[in-house]
């Protein structure tokens, strides 16, 4: 994902004709012409094999076949299924974010005692009693904080997708509204007739470079997106040694897929660390889980946050954790302060699917997490406030 103006796409180290969808394969057949032509977007992958009827376009063949269109008609949406909506969680808890900006006092009854201070930082509380009292609201832990000093934070109701084929085809996100370009390295043009929405999904039939090295996604007819404005699903090799059911976090593209051994049943977008907190790429193992967590740190920095009842939380890399995420809706982008933040639906459903992975020697459900990059891992990301 946002990569900035440098990011590139990776090599392949496949066959000519085929793009990996890690990467770009530019590898030149040896009867190909002089001048490059743009290599057909088809995936050296068990499970994703790209839309050959579009693998003619490329280079300055950008007008679709026949079959080509026949396909975009035919397929205009992935074959995908939202996983439920974590109704329980997004209903049940209010998320309030801590506006204040020196200590915000806690007290013991509205217009009462202040019984204890929130410093500084990145705090969210969670309210237990918001109609009783006008102008305060009681919270988690007790005690009562004025209005005025939080403010209510409605959580992201983002959800990803239960893959129907296995990313046979490639697919993705965008990360805000948009209208495609016409045409690649072209700006955005209400002409296409598609106006595409935050999070709206696509299908990949074909992809090139522009003049400067940027990818972009043939996503219908007449219609390109530029790679920095979207996440792509990507599939990557199952680890060796690696089994059952399993997850892939994709630093690059900002996305997870999970796995049931070598087969990919689920993806969405996630939000990883920021610069500085970067998340460690690597393989790591499941060692605890909670449907609920507390998770504070930095205190007294000006990087210091606190949170209640972080929901459906994974920890894989000593304090990092996959886990539900309700302080923010910008997956799809480096957020964190190392953690893969998911949304709190799709942090519930990772939560249960691997539950049903056998116990380790500690008792816990035997769940791997890979984390990698496809590509250039970037320097970008949104500040938390």
């Amino acid at each position: 994902m946002k990569a900035g103006a440098g990011r590139r796409v990776l090599q392949s180290a496949g066959v000519a004709a085929v793009l990996l969808l890690a990467g770009v394969a530019q590898a030149q057949d040896a009867s190909a012409p002089a001048e490059p032509v743009q290599e057909p977007f088809l995936i050296d992958n068990s499970h994703t094999v790209g839309y050959r009827e579009c693998s003619a376009i490329g280079g300055a063949r950008l007008e679709p076949s026949a079959d080509c269109l026949a396909v975009m008609q035919s397929e205009p949406e992935p074959a995908v299924v939202e996983v439920p909506l974590d109704t329980q969680t997004l209903y049940t808890y209010s998320y309030w974010h801590v506006q204040t900006e020196g200590p915000a006092n806690v007290y013991d009854v509205p217009d009462g005692s202040v019984i204890r201070q929130i410093e500084p930082g990145f705090n969210f509380v969670i309210a237990t009693d918001t109609p009783s009292a006008p102008g305060w609201i009681g919270i988690q832990g007790g005690g009562w904080m004025h209005e005025t000093d939080i403010s209510y934070v409605a959580a992201s109701q983002f959800r990803g997708v239960q893959l129907l084929n296995a990313l046979e085809q490639p697919f993705g996100w965008v990360m805000y509204p948009l209208y495609p370009a016409s045409r690649p390295g072209g700006s955005q043009d209400p002409d296409t007739g598609r106006l595409l929405e935050k999070y709206d999904r696509f299908n990949v039939f074909a992809s090139v470079e522009d003049s400067e090295g940027i990818t972009w996604y043939m996503v219908g007819p007449g219609q390109w997106l530029e790679q920095r404005g979207v996440a792509v699903a990507k599939p990557v090799a199952r680890p060796e040694g690696v089994q059952g059911r399993w997850v892939a976090v994709d630093l690059y593209e900002q996305t997870l897929i999970a796995y049931e051994d070598d087969t990919p049943v689920f993806a969405t977008l996630v939000a990883t660390g920021l610069p500085g907190t970067d998340t460690n790429e690597g393989l790591f193992r499941v060692w605890a889980r909670a449907d609920r967590d507390p998770m504070s740190g930095g205190v007294g920095s000006p990087r210091a946050y606190a949170l209640q009842n972080v929901p459906w939380v994974l920890y894989f890399d000593g304090d990092i954790s996959l886990h539900g995420t309700y302080w923010h809706d910008g997956f799809g982008y480096r957020r964190s302060r190392g953690c893969v933040n998911l949304s709190i639906s799709d942090a519930h459903f990772i939560y249960d699917w691997t539950a049903a992975n056998p116990l380790d020697e500690n008792g816990e459900p035997l769940t791997y997490v890979f984390v990698y990059s496809s590509g250039a891992y970037g320097q970008f990301g949104i500040s938390q406030a």
